[in-house]
């Protein structure tokens, strides 16, 4: 009969906490993978603004300014692009310290609850780098939308 350590340690409960963290994965990548669609968009739309900037487009003040709020945008997106890359490192982490663990002995105490906190936390802060950059994006189309509102008003 198995004791009581091997049957709540066994095979089985080892792979089933091994994928939990799983799901944070899958999830992690999911928001990884729209944050590089945002970045290519913002970079996409910064090339376009520096071409008429540096055509002297009528309006080049606003442009400029339009350049500086992109920039600042396609940072906030790296920023959480690599936040979440730290996520992914630390859920696959939790993983592998999870198979470890049980290798050793279950020896590791909190180390994989450690890893596996840490890229929660790498979640949270992307997740707050992503909610400014939004929050930039659509002040940054408000501000557009008005300059180019007023530019086709007739003046009197």
């Amino acid at each position: 009969m198995l004791t009581t350590t091997a049957a709540t340690h066994g095979p089985h409960a080892i792979l089933t906490a091994m994928l939990a963290p799983a799901f944070f994965l899958t999830a992690t990548a999911a928001l990884l993978a729209s944050a590089n669609a945002r970045l290519a968009r913002v970079v996409d739309r910064l090339r376009i603004l520096i071409a008429d900037w540096r055509h002297d487009a009528p309006d080049s003040g606003e442009r400029a300014e339009q350049i500086r709020r992109h920039r600042q945008r396609s940072h906030l997106v790296l920023r959480a692009c690599r936040l979440l890359y730290g996520a992914l490192a630390s859920f696959v982490g939790t993983s592998l310290a999870l198979a470890l663990d049980a290798l050793v002995g279950f020896r590791l105490g909190a180390v994989p609850t450690a890893t596996a906190v840490i890229g929660v936390l790498f979640l949270l802060a992307a997740s707050f780098a992503m909610w400014r950059e939004v929050s930039l994006a659509v002040h940054s189309f408000d501000l557009e939308l008005d300059h180019s509102l007023q530019s086709k008003r007739p003046q009197p």
